[in-house]
């Protein structure tokens, strides 16, 4: 790798580019020699320091959503943390009402409770308010970008850009600002792998236990963890040619989910990870997709959360490709048309906007299409193990997502963002060589305009997680009281604040309410029943709206957009007219009507 201490070269008349070598990028100096003493003082800083270069830029772009109210499941990652604080062994051992009635918590997640523990101990340091919690859940963002960092180092020659390429995504940013498990799973993902390929090329059996010990941990965060096994196993017998003594550290996160297994058998009665593929099945038949409509959506999803691969393709590919690429977009927009898979994609009768949304379908379709052929590609240029690594990374998660997973979301995708990043640096050192006017002039036009658009979709998050909470304060102060109850239907976020400020969840299994109480319902959220069905004939009081951004969403059934779950939208972010975050209150609640 070249010395970021190159010696600058002379600077004529009053401006010119000056050219560092953090990663070869040239940048503008400033005109006067103090100016340029004190810019390139601090550009050598940065590169003579990756990671901490990195870590300021994850915390610039992540420290403003920090205070995200918590939204969508994040609130059974936080009520699972808080009975861990209680009861360390125990951690489903209560009920919680999360479908309109009341299960236990074991039947309600599908996810292991690793990520749980940890938030329960950054709670413990940090408390369990909003900006603490998240304040906690930084170090693994900040952990997948030295991860990624350190991984690149090893694939490519400008490994600051494919950590920041993989920054630089909506998916990365918007599941930053959670507290869910993904990425913390991430997290030892990418450190599994850095350990894994440094160990193999060295012998170093240390790294691989290590690396066993990563997969592990992976794997008791989320289910997902499990697919490092067959992909770093498939890469240590490309690598080695043979099998050896190295393939006994795969055997790790075996045992490891064995004894996990064996464990929640014991306590819930129940195999925990069987029930989780029980239930991915039951719901891919309840929704019905067809295998057409299904690779479109995780097409889109790729494209759209990994959207840095589209803002870089002139870079990427030259004109033969970027036909045959246009071709490629066309022939699937023809058969998703010719089948009539968009009509049956999740959310379809609700669109405002259907002609708006199917081209941004098509859009991002063709982004994922270009993520895809990154990898493809690169096997067949390169044809060697670490390209062979990268491809099956790549293609492996993306068939997770299209068919394997529960929903196609934007959470599923997120492995895709540090072995893309790769995989477009790789693809550009091979466009242009070093010194190329392209690292001048478009590589650092490209990075800013992806860095956009990922925040402005953080951002879109970020306001509606605070449109949910502001209704729920309001419904809150204005209808509850004393002498009667406020009642709600729908989940996430929505649940989570209405608890907190005292109203009580719908049990549509036993009803309890009476004369005076009044019930909220969310218009957009899940599992909501109809009240004229199951309640008896209600008349709307009013309608509590909160703003959120009005022309992007990421979670919002009238624009197509369910970034964090398919079936409520095809796009995992929409661009066009976003409604209000509205919430219909019937109240008060009418004496004459029978409890059903």
């Amino acid at each position: 790798m070249p010395s970021p201490n190159r010696e600058l070269r002379p600077v004529k008349k009053c401006f010119h580019p000056a050219r560092t070598r953090l990663n070869n990028t040239p940048m503008a100096v400033p005109t006067s020699s103090a100016g340029r003493e004190w810019w390139n003082k601090i550009f050598r800083w940065f590169a003579l320091h990756p990671y901490w270069t990195l870590t300021l830029a994850v915390c610039a772009v992540l420290a403003p959503f920090l205070t995200k109210p918590f939204n969508l499941d994040d609130p059974l990652f936080i009520w699972v943390a808080q009975q861990i604080y209680l009861h360390p062994a125990d951690p489903y051992g209560f009920d919680v009402n999360w479908a309109q009635t009341v299960f236990p918590l074991w039947n309600v997640t599908d996810n292991p409770p690793l990520a749980c523990y940890y938030l329960a101990l950054g709670a413990g340091f940090f408390g369990w308010s909003e900006i603490g919690l998240h304040l906690a859940f930084l170090l693994p963002a900040l952990a997948v970008t030295w991860g990624t960092y350190r991984l690149a180092r090893h694939f490519c020659d400008r490994p600051m850009l494919a950590a920041l390429a993989a920054l630089f995504t909506p998916v990365f940013l918007v599941s930053s600002l959670t507290v869910m498990c993904d990425m913390l799973m991430l997290a030892f993902w990418v450190w599994a792998v850095v350990w894994w390929v440094e160990g193999l090329e060295g012998d170093d059996f240390g790294r691989l236990a290590g690396s066993g010990l990563f997969m592990a941990l992976a794997s008791l965060t989320k289910y997902y963890g499990m697919c490092l096994i067959p992909l770093l196993g498939a890469y240590g017998l490309l690598s080695k040619g043979r099998p050896g003594r190295w393939m006994i550290y795969l055997l790790v996160p075996v045992a490891t989910l064995w004894v996990y297994q064996a464990a929640t058998r014991l306590l819930y009665d129940h195999n925990l990870l069987f029930r989780a593929a029980e239930f991915t099945s039951f719901v891919k038949g309840f929704y019905g997709y067809s295998p057409v409509a299904a690779v479109l959506v995780a097409l889109a999803f790729t494209g759209g959360c990994a959207a840095v691969a589209v803002v870089f393709t002139p870079l990427l590919w030259r004109t033969p490709a970027l036909v045959l690429l246009g071709a490629l977009t066309a022939l699937v927009a023809s058969i998703c048309l010719a089948t009539g898979a968009m009509s049956h994609l999740a959310g379809a009768a609700r669109w405002t906007s259907p002609v708006s949304v199917k081209l941004q379908i098509i859009l991002w379709a063709a982004g994922g299409i270009c993520v895809l052929a990154l990898a493809i590609t690169d096997v067949f240029y390169r044809r060697d193990a670490r390209s062979c690594l990268l491809a099956l990374w790549v293609v492996g998660t993306f068939s997770f997502a299209a068919f394997f997973n529960w929903t196609i979301n934007g959470r599923t995708i997120l492995p895709v963002v540090p072995a893309m990043g790769i995989l477009l640096v790789r693809r550009l050192g091979r466009n242009f060589p070093a010194g190329h006017r392209a690292w001048s002039w478009g590589v650092l036009p490209c990075l800013i305009a992806s860095a956009v658009l990922a925040l402005l979709v953080a951002r879109a998050d970020f306001l509606q997680a605070e449109a949910v909470r502001q209704n729920a304060r309001e419904i809150c102060a204005q209808y509850r009281s004393g002498r009667s109850t406020v009642w709600f239907q729908g989940h996430w976020g929505f649940q989570y604040y209405m608890e907190k400020l005292g109203a009580s969840a719908l049990d549509l299994a036993n009803p309890a309410l009476k004369a005076g109480d009044t019930l909220a319902v969310p218009l957009n959220n899940t599992t909501l029943r109809s009240p004229k069905i199951k309640l008896g004939n209600l008349t709307p009081a009013g309608v509590i709206t909160a703003p959120k951004s009005r022309f992007l969403a990421t979670m919002d059934q009238t624009a197509g957009a369910g970034f964090y779950a398919a079936n409520l939208g095809p796009l995992p972010f929409a661009f066009g007219h976003v409604p209000p975050e509205s919430v219909v209150v019937y109240a008060p609640w009418p004496a004459s009507s029978p409890n059903k």
